[in-house]
């Protein structure tokens, strides 16, 4: 009807042109709403009707409430009386199920347990859901209301389901021993209780408890027991089991047990006041006390303690044998053994009180007093304690001890034990020995208070008095003089050096020292030396006579000293540290190495060898200071000059007539510094520079190279030829050898045939009497053969087939025999 009536406003206002078709429209939608009403009716019947299930339900919102239609049922609502209509589901609850469910209109709340189907009213929506508490027999639910704030206490065996209003918190039981407890506290009053066991307990409303054990105490222990309101200690002994009040508290401890040589310290916390328990006991605290157990001091009959009492700081010596026991203020030392001392032992001992020291001699067991020391100051090592061991002499020993107060020194001598006075120290740090001299030794003795020196020579044995000193590192050997040695010695007095050569064993004056013992000096008949004299004057010796006035075998005489020459060494004579005091006269060979350019500018490096000799000494030393490096340089400054002049390869073709030219050119140079040059070798060259050097030996190298290739080329024809040589002669002999197998063959073939036949003739006319027919006899012949055939077959890996004739096989049948 809507429809039609807003078609008719839409045409009423078209113009009239379009009257017909618009009438046309009008018909068409008239007709198009018609059948849109009719679908939403239809569509309107099946929303209406609703089929309800045992689970089911309709919730239906009208106009202006709320229905509920529970299943199993048929429910059919009117179109357009109803704004919504929803099926849901009803709560099914098991056995320990529940549902909180709260009107929204009146505000109240109920709890439905299980087991049931439960349908939701009008208003009603389900709060919560939840499952009740099980409980065992030891467990238990804390219920709280959260309106009145009251709290309840369920115990179990059940199943607990809260009110509209409940919460439940579950817990359990406190499973409590023999030896248990639990300290209970009302939260609402603070009081407390202390429950024990055994039991399993329940808290009541607002109660909380902590579960706790007694201490359980032997014969041997106790608790300190303290109320902590009060304050008040107590002692509680075993055996027992204790639990504490509600406002106590213990702390166990165990009674110290006291052996017969064991103590213990009490000290009073309140009074300050210290006693002391002996055992043998079990000592048990007061409340106030507190004790330290310790253990006497069992001494020995050589050991000791120092006691010192802490109150006075007076000290003691106690000493055993006992077991020490001491009083509340007493502090000992350490143990210590006594002093044993042997019969050549001592200790050198000072009181602290008096100042008095003194030497304790052995054999005595010493226990020290607590103001005496033991004076270790001095002592050698291995004297542990102090202990010293006293001076045994032997009969070349002696000993000298210096009293430190008066520095008066006394000598002692073996055979005796010596025993130092409480201020006498060796001064010597130990016994000495006599200096035992031999024939050829002696030794210089100073007297520090005289000054005077005494010289003894041996044999002897020789005691130093009190204030002798040895000189010059005690004894000596004296010098031996014969006709290879000589002395030369100086008189300290004047200072002046003699030469001593008169055979003797020479001992030294008391002011006489011996500077130096001289071997001969000789020489050889090519060496040569120069020795320099008191005036400077070179005196020159020669090995070979008539060349010196001088002798060939000499000792230097005072204040004269040989001549050392100072020459150039190595290839290139670079470093000059090569001192010569004996000149060799022989002709010797002197090798060299220097650098030159050629023409075409080719840096060389030369290598050669001089062979030259000394022929005049004295000219030599006069001329130069370093013969062996004027030789190289002046050949070196030769080289240069004429290597200068030529090129590389008429170097390298005329080099042996470069190198005399330097030889002969300059014979006055060599002669002038008293030396003579045989010859002058160049022995090898090489290119400085490494580019030219490559290629020299590239050429060198190709030279070698045709050299070597036609060598090896002249190797390989021989070696050929030989092997075919070998190979005629080889094949020679093979020919030789089959002639003379092929002769040994037939030779062979011969005997055997012929002992065949043999054979044959022997069997035949063997049986010739018992088997007359010939053929017969050749028969059996051949059946033989047959069988060593067959053996020979046999004895192989061969397979044998024979015919039946061969083996005279036929083959027939027989009649079968009845039984």
């Amino acid at each position: 009807a809507q429809a039609l009536h807003f078609q008719k406003q839409v045409f009423s206002q078209r113009e009239p042109r379009q009257t017909q078709a618009s009438n046309m429209s009008g018909m068409i939608g008239a007709t198009a709403g018609c059948c849109g009403a009719g679908i939403l009716l239809l569509l309107a019947g099946r929303k209406s009707v609703h089929f309800l299930s045992k689970d089911e339900q309709l919730r239906i919102q009208k106009l202006t409430d709320v229905e509920v239609q529970n299943g199993p049922g048929l429910k059919v609502l009117l179109p357009f009386s109803y704004r919504s209509a929803q099926l849901v589901k009803a709560e099914t609850l098991g056995t320990t199920d529940y549902v909180k469910v709260k009107d929204r209109f009146k505000g109240s709340q109920v709890v439905v347990q299980g087991p049931t189907l439960f349908f939701l009213g009008p208003y009603e929506e389900v709060e919560s859901r939840g499952k009740g508490i099980s409980l065992t027999s030891t467990e238990y639910v804390t219920i709280d209301n959260k309106v009145s704030g009251e709290q309840q206490i369920q115990r179990g065996p059940c199943i607990w389901f809260p009110g509209p209003e409940e919460e439940g918190t579950k817990g359990n039981g406190i499973s409590l021993g023999s030896m248990e407890y639990v300290l209970v506290k009302d939260k609402r009053h603070g009081t407390k209780r202390v429950d024990k066991g055994p039991c399993i307990w329940f808290p009541k409303p607002f109660e909380e408890a902590s579960k706790a054990s007694g201490i359980s105490l032997n014969s041997t222990d106790y608790v300190l027991v303290e109320n902590k309101l009060t304050g008040e200690k107590r002692i509680q002994q075993g055996p027992c089991i204790w639990f504490p009040g509600p406002e106590e508290q213990g702390q166990k401890g165990t009674g110290i047990s006291l052996s017969s040589t064991e103590y213990v310290l009490v000290e009073d916390k309140l009074t300050g006041e210290k006693t002391i328990q002996k055992g043998p006991c079990v000592w048990f605290p007061g409340p106030q006390e507190q004790g330290q157990k310790g253990a006497g001091i069992s001494l020995s009959s050589t050991e000791f303690i120092f006691v010192e009492d802490r109150l006075t700081g007076a000290k003691a010596m106690v000493k055993g044998p006992r077991v020490w026991f001491p009083s509340p203020y007493d502090a000992p030392s350490e143990v210590m053994e006594a002093v044993a001392l042997q019969t050549d032992e001592y200790l050198r001992l000072k009181d602290l009180a008096t100042g008095q020291r003194w030497v304790q001699k052995g054999k005595e067991l010493v226990f020290l007093e607590p103001t005496w020391k033991i004076e270790t100051a001095g002592a050698q090592k291995g004297e542990a304690h102090g202990i010293r061991k006293a001076w045994a002499l032997k009969k070349y020993e002696y000993l000298r001890l210096v009293d430190s107060v008066t520095g008066q020194v006394t000598t002692h001598h073996g055979e005796a034990t010596i025993f130092p006075g409480p201020e006498e120290y060796p001064l010597d740090e130990d016994k000495q020995s006599a200096i035992d001299l031999k024939v050829n030794e002696y030794v210089k003795i100073l007297d520090q208070a005289t000054g005077q020196i005494r010289v003894v020579a041996g044999a002897e044995q020789v005691f130093l008095g009190p204030h002798e000193i040895v000189l010059d590192g005690g004894k000596q050997k004296a010098a031996i003089i014969d006709d290879e040695h000589a002395a030369l010695v100086r008189d300290k007095g004047s200072g002046q050096l003699r030469l001593v050569t008169d055979k003797q064993l020479f001992v030294p004056g008391p002011h006489e020292c011996i500077e130096k013992v001289q071997s001969l000096i000789k020489l050889a008949a090519h060496e040569a030396m120069i020795i320099k004299d008191k005036d400077g004057v070179f005196q020159y010796y020669f090995g070979t006579e008539g060349k010196s006035d001088n002798p060939r075998s000499f000792f230097l005489p005072p204040y004269s000293e040989v001549v050392r020459l100072n020459w150039s060494r190595g290839r290139r004579r670079e470093k000059r540290d090569l001192y010569i005091e004996r000149f060799d006269c022989r002709s010797q060979y002197m090798s060299f190495e220097f650098n030159c350019r050629t023409k075409d500018n080719v840096e060389l490096i030369l290598e050669g060898t001089f062979f030259w000799e000394v022929v005049d000494l004295p000219r030599m030393v006069q001329t130069t200071g370093d013969t062996s490096g004027d030789i190289c340089n002046h050949a070196r400054s030769q080289f240069i000059k004429h290597v200068a002049r030529v090129s590389l390869k008429e170097f390298m073709d005329d080099l042996n007539i470069i190198s005399n030219k330097v030889y002969e050119d300059d014979n006055n140079f060599y002669e002038s510094r008293g030396v003579k040059v045989h010859s002058l070798e160049v022995t090898g060259y090489k290119c400085a520079e490494e580019s030219t050097s490559e290629v020299l030996q590239q050429i060198i190298q190709e030279t070698t190279n045709r050299m070597n290739r036609l060598s090896q080329q002249e190797s390989e024809n021989e070696v050929k030829i030989f092997k075919m040589q070998g190979d005629i002669e080889q094949e020679r002999i093979k020919s030789e050898l089959l002639c003379v197998q092929h002769e040994h063959s037939q030779a062979e073939a011969k005997v055997s045939g012929a002992s065949e036949a043999d054979r044959i003739a022997a069997f035949i006319q063997g049986l010739e009497n018992v088997v007359p027919s010939l053929e017969d006899r050749i028969a059996m012949w051949q059946t033989l053969r047959k069988t060593e055939a067959l053996a020979v077959v046999s004895e192989g890996g061969a397979s044998l087939y024979y015919t039946p004739a061969d083996v005279n096989l036929s083959i027939e049948s027989k009649p079968k025999v009845q039984n």
